[in-house]
């Protein structure tokens, strides 16, 4: 039989089950042969009956190969459809309790499955793609050997030329090829065919078919910096302008009424009062004028600090006795040693005592000072009894104020020195009680022992 000749394990899987079967089937055939040799007297006879029975035999083992099979056909192209993504097909008349239909059932079941989780895959790539190219940010892929392979919409433009012309292309000839070795993120100044300006660039690394690849994110900063140095020159201009204002109208109220003074024929009795009165009016304007310039200057021409090792606790300790008006209550708090410059932080801390006491004095309340170590920081707190924040967004304006005669420079140049220190101010109403906190944060703090009572100046 062809199929049949040679080594027969080589032989395919229907022809090894076909032989299989002739073997197991020739036994009965012999023992039939013999017994109709005996029992008849006629041979022909006999071999037409054991040839017709040879026949069914024959018919019924390729129906049993078929039957055996078929379900094997059946499962290779379930299993084929699912290498080629084809998840639709699947396998019909499968039960319980069978062998094969056990098979089809998991494979059917495996076959929804992964349906599922591409069509899933599928919707989040497609959302990724959206959000990817709804982005003002540019994203640039490269390959091993650094040729452009992906770039977004906003890419596009900043090299000025669509994704189809710049594919394939290195990213030396791009201008990116520095770029692809940094590790932290970088600000750099660079011009593009699309745009100019100060980026941010951020670089990461991915694998795509087992091979490792670049990915680039741009960030314009130049039009957001520009956008927030607008609004900081709309709300200093405000500032300055009310300010101004406020010394300009009097002046200019006073200067019209000594003209008119003096054009009077004859002047009155009481002229030298008057004009007396109008140039002490404008010369009390032309002081705060100048006052108001020097707190401009004192707040313009911060020096950068000059950190030295300093015992935080007996700096807090000695500036809170600063504070006349009201005892600052100095909490227990541990002895801590930073990297500070000692005057600008003592300092703030005098611009920030003032202000907690400005508002206790306006409720009867009190003010504490308080400071701890947190994961390597130092916090400190200025705690008030006041009336809390007002409800504004201008509270570290220069020259914005809510209180009368207030300089409006107190809060800003505290958290100038602040972060000038690489630390952060923030304000906050109490959660506990009516009143304010404010509350510093400083890098590189070390703690010593703790001290065990509390002090009242």
């Amino acid at each position: 039989m062809p199929g049949m000749r040679g080594d027969p394990s080589r032989w395919n899987y229907e022809t090894r089950l076909l032989a299989g079967t002739l073997v197991a089937a020739s036994p009965a055939l012999l023992a039939l042969a013999i017994a109709l040799w005996f029992a008849t007297d006629d041979a022909w006879r006999a071999l037409w009956i054991w040839l017709a029975i040879a026949l069914v035999t024959l018919a019924l083992i390729f129906e049993a190969r078929r039957r055996a099979v078929y379900p094997l056909n059946t499962l290779s192209n379930l299993l084929e459809a699912l290498r080629e993504g084809d998840y639709s097909l699947r396998g019909s008349r499968a039960q319980r309790g069978d062998a094969i239909g056990e098979v089809v059932i998991e494979i059917n079941t495996l076959s929804q499955t992964l349906r599922e989780q591409r069509l899933s895959f599928e919707e989040k790539s497609a959302l990724l793609a959206k959000v990817i190219a709804a982005l003002d940010i540019a994203v640039i892929a490269f390959d091993e050997q650094r040729w452009l392979k992906l770039a977004n919409p906003a890419a596009e433009r900043l090299l000025g030329a669509p994704l189809a012309s710049l594919d394939g292309r290195s990213a030396a000839s791009l201008g990116l090829g520095d770029w692809l070795d940094i590790v932290d993120t970088r600000l750099v100044e660079r011009s593009f065919p699309g745009a100019s300006g100060r980026w941010e660039v951020r670089r990461a690394q991915f694998r795509e078919g087992g091979r490792p690849h670049d990915l680039l994110v741009i960030t314009d900063l130049s039009r957001t910096l520009r956008e927030e140095e607008r609004l900081a020159w709309q709300r200093l201009l405000r500032v300055l302008g009310h300010e101004l204002n406020n010394s300009l109208a009097p002046i200019r109220s006073m200067a019209a009424t000594m003209s008119k003074l003096i054009a009077t024929e004859p002047l009155p009795a009481d002229w030298r009062d008057d004009a007396g009165n109008a140039l002490d009016i404008i010369g009390d304007r032309a002081e705060a004028l100048a006052r108001f310039m020097a707190r401009y200057t004192a707040l313009a021409r911060l020096p950068p600090p000059h950190p030295q090792d300093t015992a935080f606790d007996e700096l807090a300790r000695r500036t809170a006795k600063l504070e006349q008006r009201i005892p600052v209550q100095v909490e227990d708090g541990p002895a801590v040693h930073a990297d500070i410059d000692a005057d600008q932080i003592a300092q703030a801390l005098i611009n920030l005592i003032q202000n907690a006491t400005d508002a206790a004095l306006s409720t009867g309340g009190d003010v504490r000072l308080a400071w701890r170590v947190d994961g390597g920081a130092l916090i400190a707190e200025v705690i008030d009894g006041g009336p809390g924040l007002p409800p504004s967004e201008n509270l570290f304006v220069p020259f914005f104020t809510t209180k009368r005669g207030g300089s409006g420079i107190g809060l800003v140049l505290a958290r100038q020195i602040v972060e000038a220190h690489g630390g952060a101010l923030t304000l906050e109403n109490r959660d506990d009680a009516r009143g304010c906190v404010a509350r510093l944060r400083l890098p590189s703090a070390t703690t010593a022992v703790t001290r065990p009572q509390t002090e009242t100046r």
